[in-house]
């Protein structure tokens, strides 16, 4: 009998970045780099351990924008010409290195991977990341949910309840849409709970969702089981689930985690940088800007500048021993949980899913090892999803979370600080139009249906937590500055196009060849009175 459960999280977002008249756009490649080196690899490791009978859980949440991105003709068109550019390169690694040993054996290894991963999206799924996630989730060890449509911070989108409404309404529809069913749990963009949400996600019939550690430690009553077990908001009973500080810090950190130990690959040295440019240039930006390849040969090695040859099966080796380490890790804290609580603890190890791969090269062979051990090598705990949780627990404590969001300090800080606070104003007097228009036209022909979808698209879009982040954070400010300003400028102008009565149906049919995420959307999402 077990004691106890793990619950592992794995929340895959990415901006939407789609440019029709850019083939090269650097943002673009955020999302080729994420499904070679995290998605595809996640999809491989989970159709092995149902290939071999592996019982294991393992919950993913995709975003709207991530799912829309996928789901996009042009730019999985352009993701297959970048791959095969990869698998070009690797071929050509293959023999500069052929009398280097210190490089060859590593070179071997992209080579493989790219080819496998071509052979796996556009073989075995004819090109389909949803067809390959869809049949993922109908095995029943996989739990997929999903987010805000755009990936709002909901706490800091306005005083109105409506365009919250519309974010989380939006993201369940298109799941739904995608997967032919509705999601339970809900990922609140950054974790960021703020008191009332929840209402909003029982309505669309939200089981679940996700809190950092001080979203139930400072809730309202005090939780009895502390982060170990979920609590049920009051009037709406939607459970919060809390994110278990120590098997969180021993993977996500990178100094004092696993992905900080020098046998794994250093992210940061790559050959776009390394090699003369005449030999390179045909596999970076036209313009000559270096940027990442993936093919990286050294090793975390240490602090310093100077990095050894990366070794890939000492890193393997060690990928598997820090999964037989959280394993037991788990298995201490599990049983001493259990032999003080009334009721089996549920440890919930949330992260964001591109840095098992991207950042961290090893992190899907860590997940490997991880659930097959935990399958194989001990009955202390077995992996469960939250739904499983409450099915087994339906009566939970009620109590208020604590308003918070799993950012740096931990409550709104990162989201609305110098460099970032001028965008609010912005997008709340947008909301308040986008709810006026809604509520005056609940009745529209097609031109003027048209021109509030899009403005709906507009809006959703410069709300996204993405852009103040990269705000905050120094890099690709300008980007994240000229998105913002340029779908709240669409916004704008097609609000105005309503309240004229005018058209400009040359514009509009660009915006919406341009910004064509959640091509069933329904302005009326907004109304107040629906």
């Amino acid at each position: 009998m077990y004691k106890g459960y793990l619950c592992l999280v794995l929340h895959a977002h990415l901006p939407y970045v789609r440019h029709l008249d850019d083939e090269h756009c650097l943002e673009e490649r955020w999302f080729y780099e994420a499904v070679t080196e995290t998605y595809l690899p996640l999809i491989d490791v989970i159709r092995k351990l149902l290939e071999d009978n592996v019982d294991f859980r393992l919950t993913i949440s995709l975003s709207p924008t991530l799912i829309s991105m996928m789901n996009d003709e042009l730019l999985m068109h352009r993701y297959k010409n970048h791959l095969e550019e990869l698998i070009e390169l690797a071929e050509k690694e293959l023999a500069r290195t052929r009398n280097m040993p210190e490089f060859h054996y590593t070179a071997q290894m992209y080579e493989r991977r790219f080819t496998n991963a071509y052979r796996l999206l556009f073989d075995t799924y004819q090109g389909s990341l949803i067809k390959a996630f869809r049949q993922l989730f109908d095995s029943g060890k996989l739990e997929l949910i999903t987010t805000c449509a755009t990936h709002g911070y909901l706490p800091l989108l306005g005083v109105q309840d409506e365009p919250i409404r519309a974010q989380i309404a939006v993201g369940v529809n298109l799941f739904e849409e995608t997967f032919g069913r509705r999601p339970q749990g809900m990922w609140l963009p950054e974790c960021a709970y703020n008191p009332g949400h929840d209402h909003i996600l029982k309505e669309f019939g939200i089981r679940y969702f996700f809190t950092d550690t001080h979203g139930i430690m400072y809730a309202s009553r005090r939780p009895r089981y502390g982060v170990y077990a979920p609590i049920y908001c009051p009037g709406s009973a939607v459970a919060a689930f809390g994110r278990d500080v120590e098997s969180s810090k021993q993977v996500w950190s990178a100094q004092e985690g696993y992905p900080g130990d020098p046998d794994y690959r250093e992210f940061y040295r790559d050959i776009g940088y390394d090699l003369d440019y005449d030999y390179i240039k045909d596999y970076i930006h036209p313009e000559g800007i270096r940027l990442d390849t993936g093919i990286k040969y050294y090793r975390i090695t240490g602090k310093g500048e100077y990095k050894e040859p990366y070794q890939p099966d000492w890193a393997q080796e060690k990928a598997a021993l820090h999964a037989g380490n959280f394993m037991f890790n788990r298995e201490k804290q599990i049983a001493h949980l259990a032999g003080v609580f009334d009721r089996k603890p549920i440890v919930v190890a949330p992260y964001d899913a591109e840095l098992f791969g991207h950042w961290w090269f090893e992190g899907p062979d860590f997940l490997n090892y991880l659930l097959r051990k935990i399958h194989y090598d001990q009955k202390i705990f077995r992996t469960a999803t939250a739904s499983e949780y409450l099915d087994e627990y339906p009566v939970n404590q009620v109590s208020l979370p604590n308003p918070s969001s799993w950012g740096h300090k931990g409550y709104n800080e990162v989201w609305l600080e110098g460099s970032n606070d001028w965008i609010y104003r912005h997008l709340h007097k947008a909301g308040e139009r986008m709810v006026d228009m809604a509520n005056r036209h609940l009745q529209a022909d097609d031109t003027r249906r048209r021109i509030m979808n899009q403005a709906a698209r507009e809006l959703l879009l410069a709300q996204s937590s993405d852009w103040a982040f990269i705000m905050r954070t120094g890099t690709m400010v300008n980007y994240a500055v000229r998105r913002t300003k340029q779908h709240i400028h669409n916004f704008t102008r097609l609000y105005y196009l309503m309240q004229e009565g005018r058209q400009d149906e040359e514009w509009l049919q660009s915006l919406e060849r341009s910004n064509n995420l959640f091509p069933r959307i329904d302005y009326r999402i907004y109304a107040s009175n629906r």
